[in-house]
């Protein structure tokens, strides 16, 4: 699996916590930064991950903010991305499972360290189960023609 992940000036600290998770998990992954705390449009940061998840070059994607909100709501502009604004870890489970999410947001002002690496652990180690859920994703999907 490779990992596209970045993150706007309001959720550094989580992103280098998931970055280390990631190392843990020996999961390959690219950090689109930003490489400092000073401040930053959060649509600037999305736009790389969602483009490389979209593009095929990427897997998936994980993106942090202060609230996750603009993160997912930039990332789910682009043609192809399913981003899930995720605070819970039945929610990373269910995403996955369900809706074949390929972008994980979370909001670092929202939840703590712990349990962001619990979700990101639920959601990376997800499967789409397909079946009836494919006949869903594909009528989303038509929503972006």
């Amino acid at each position: 699996m490779n990992i596209a992940i970045s993150s706007d000036h309001g959720g550094n600290n989580l992103r280098r916590e998931i970055i280390s998770l990631l190392e843990e998990m020996g999961i390959d992954y690219t950090d689109f930064g930003p490489q400092d705390d000073g401040s930053v449009d959060y649509p600037d940061f999305a736009k790389p991950v969602a483009d490389g998840v979209a593009g095929g070059e990427f897997d998936r994607g994980i993106l942090i903010c202060g609230t996750g909100i603009g993160m997912s709501i930039a990332a789910n502009k682009v043609k192809g991305i399913r981003c899930a604004l995720v605070h819970d870890v039945f929610t990373a489970k269910v995403t996955r499972e369900h809706n074949d999410s390929n972008i994980l947001a979370m909001g670092e002002r929202v939840i703590g360290a712990g349990l962001a690496r619990e979700i990101a652990r639920t959601w990376l180690e997800g499967e789409f189960e397909g079946g009836r859920h494919e006949r869903r994703i594909a009528k989303v999907t038509a929503l972006e023609s």
